[in-house]
């Protein structure tokens, strides 16, 4: 079953504000993490802001590319989606 995006808007922003976070506490600028990835700028732009979404292979190789631990980042947002409020 496929869910619309605006059904999940809030963990989507929260996901790319955790991803802008991993980068800019490693000094990473968006358009070098786009070069590692060898994607637009405008690519990683999107991915932080919600607008072009990660698969899960995507995802790992922007993990890399920033150098987190992906599960960590996932066990974040889990816990964070577990403490807000129902919709």
């Amino acid at each position: 079953m496929v869910r619309a995006k605006s059904q999940y808007p809030e963990i989507y922003r929260r996901f790319g504000q955790l991803l802008a976070e991993e980068r800019t506490s490693r000094g990473l600028s968006q358009s070098e993490v786009a070069r590692r990835l060898g994607k637009p700028p405008s690519a990683v732009w999107k991915y932080e802001n919600g607008e072009l979404r990660l698969d899960v292979v995507e995802f790992l190789a922007f993990a890399k590319a920033v150098g987190f631990d992906p599960l960590d980042l996932m066990r974040r947002l889990a816990v964070q989606d577990e403490q807000s409020p129902d919709p």
